[in-house]
């Protein structure tokens, strides 16, 4: 995609020496969001809530699940449907799902370069544990951070907070990837500059909520630009 960026552009005047990736997972790590909406839609209208496409990008997408439930179904107990909502989520994640586009190969360079990595997500620790299961991502991460370990999800920077206290890091030797409004928020909260990914909002509307720039997935050419010039990278 066209390289839209905050100014200064990606990778000029840098200087700082970059010693963690963090991911976020739905979005970001894997393409989730068909999944997500189709869980949704099936969930909300077996309750008598009729919603599209987007609606879920409007009014569902990067929200925690007691939120939304609270809003569309105000009689039911929201961590009941929370409960049962994501574990519709993990049984069609099956056995088998491809990371994006890159992110295994981003992912090995980044470690056999000394980097840490993470997997910070709102989803809770099973959805995580099944999709870095079903992806073959289990043992790729130097720490995970999932909604179950912290008080307050994303859009607070608790959980960037977290990571970075668990591994050690200062906001500035830090990389986040993140695609949603919430998860900007989070990692700018924290500190942290956020590459993001197009995964479903436009790279304008990305930027426009402070990403550094978007990219369409892990393969594109900016990113590799971006991290040839920061010190400690790779190309």
């Amino acid at each position: 995609m066209g390289l839209v960026a905050r100014q200064p552009q990606p990778g000029c005047g840098v200087s700082v020496t970059l010693k963690a990736l963090l991911f976020d997972m739905d979005g970001t790590l894997v393409d989730s969001d068909p999944l997500h909406i189709a869980v949704f839609v099936e969930f909300l209208g077996a309750r008598g809530v009729t919603i599209t496409e987007a609606d879920y990008m409007d009014r569902i997408h990067g929200r925690q699940n007691v939120e939304i439930f609270r809003h569309f179904l105000p009689d039911a107990d929201p961590d009941e449907m929370d409960l049962a909502k994501e574990a519709a989520y993990r049984e069609k994640v099956g056995t088998s799902m491809e990371p994006m586009p890159g992110a295994r190969d981003l992912i090995r360079r980044a470690r056999s370069h000394g980097l840490k990595t993470g997997a910070v997500t709102n989803g809770p620790r099973a959805n995580l544990e099944a999709v870095l299961k079903a992806t073959g991502l289990t043992d790729a991460f130097d720490h995970t951070g999932t909604a179950n370990d912290v008080t307050h999800g994303k859009p607070h920077p608790e959980l960037y907070l977290a990571a970075l206290d668990a591994l050690s890091l200062a906001p500035d030797e830090t990389l986040v990837f993140e695609d949603s409004p919430s998860g900007i928020a989070s990692a700018r909260a924290a500190g942290i500059d956020v590459i993001a990914i197009a995964s479903s909002l436009s790279a304008k509307a990305l930027v426009d909520l402070g990403a550094l720039f978007a990219i369409s997935d892990f393969t594109d050419p900016a990113l590799k630009r971006h991290l040839t010039a920061l010190e400690g990278a790779f190309a």
